[in-house]
């Protein structure tokens, strides 16, 4: 028997999740210098980090031989959402909290469920904690609750809803999730991922950390990878019941979140000011690209996080046309959508490079 013969079955059967390109890796693969690519296809934030933020991390860097304490920013975060300190969870990126709650509720001889076309760490998370997985059907490329309601079985333990959905856009109202939980089993985890929720209108959001005392089986996920731009930082969190929390610390690394994290995520969220040009940024960036897509007449899914899922029929061979021209968008075939591309919202001079390369490769 080999070495990878005697690893569980289980880690065997995971695909590794593949990132977006790097720039620097397209430019060694095609020459192309740095300067003249375009990457849209991590759902980065094209205004970087909060001016705040840079200046907490200068800052910090007096203090990075000293072990992190988190305290700081588990209380600025509970004091905002509105929850006690130890209601809050830290991860290194939102995909740490994410595998904390796989790691805490499943394992073999359970069951967990989630979409079709939902965000690939949801499989990998339950597969490396051994798993069994239930894919429910997407309706219009998003979450059917009432698919995913029945999907449930007496060995499911954790059930994982993104809203928005990631890679399609998709957007449940509330109202829907809330009577979602209302008919769910009690004993089943259910992780409400919203990475994308700072780019909703602000009518559309609503306060969930507090739906926690009606639904101690829920979990809230969030992050600072996005409208915050601290993607290279990695540090996220997730909101639940303490008794959940607790259970999610102890298997927690002691140390997962760094001091330069810590301080750039504490900072960024007082920067309303930022926050607010990142918002009108992709608010216009969106209405660019959605004008662009309908001049070529592509299909797209209606966006409602800081990218778009367009239709090109081959997805692949699009994209690589793309790649030579020195756009790097996302391919979603590993998510069962060969047919489709996702982009990034960028600058305004990022959106029309794309259109314009787009329709090139068209």
């Amino acid at each position: 028997m080999t070495l990878s013969q005697q690893a569980l079955p289980y880690v065997r059967a995971i695909s590794p999740y593949q990132p977006g390109k790097p720039i620097t890796e397209l430019a060694r693969e095609m020459a192309i210098p740095v300067e003249k690519i375009v990457k849209l296809a991590s759902n980065e934030n094209p205004l970087g980090m909060s001016p705040k933020a840079r200046q907490a991390v200068e800052k910090a860097i007096a203090g990075v031989e000293r072990y992190p304490d988190q305290f700081d920013l588990i209380a600025k975060i509970a004091a905002r959402c509105k929850v006690e300190a130890g209601q809050v969870v830290l991860g290194n990126g939102s995909n740490d909290v994410l595998d904390l709650a796989a790691r805490v509720f499943l394992g073999p001889g359970r069951s967990t469920v989630f979409s079709q076309h939902a965000f690939a760490v949801y499989p990998l998370a339950s597969l490396s904690a051994g798993a069994e997985l239930i894919v429910a059907p997407a309706r219009h490329y998003g979450h059917d609750l009432a698919a995913m309601q029945a999907a449930i079985r007496p060995d499911t333990r954790l059930l994982w809803i993104a809203n928005p959905n990631n890679p399609t856009g998709n957007f449940l109202p509330y109202a829907e999730v809330r009577a979602f939980l209302e008919a769910a089993p009690r004993d089943v985890i259910v992780v409400l991922d919203e990475a994308y929720n700072e780019y909703l209108p602000p009518a559309a959001r609503v306060d969930v950390a507090g739906w926690i005392r009606d639904f101690p089986n829920l979990i809230v996920c969030r992050t600072f990878s996005k409208i915050y731009g601290l993607a290279g930082l990695r540090v996220g969190y997730a909101l639940a019941a303490p008794d959940v929390a607790d259970l999610m610390n102890r298997v927690r690394q002691p140390f997962n979140v760094n001091n330069l994290a810590l301080a750039a995520a504490a900072a960024a969220l007082d920067d309303e000011a930022f926050l607010a040009a990142s918002y009108e940024l992709n608010c216009n960036g969106m209405a660019q690209i959605m004008a662009g897509l309908d001049d070529l007449g592509l299909e797209y899914i209606e966006p409602h996080g800081n990218f778009v899922t367009f239709k090109v029929g081959d997805g692949a061979a699009v994209n690589q046309k793309l790649l030579r021209q020195g756009v790097i968008v996302r391919p979603i075939g590993g998510y069962g959508l060969p047919e489709w591309l996702r982009v990034t919202i960028g600058k305004p001079e990022e959106n029309a490079r794309f259109l314009e390369a787009l329709a090139k490769a068209l």
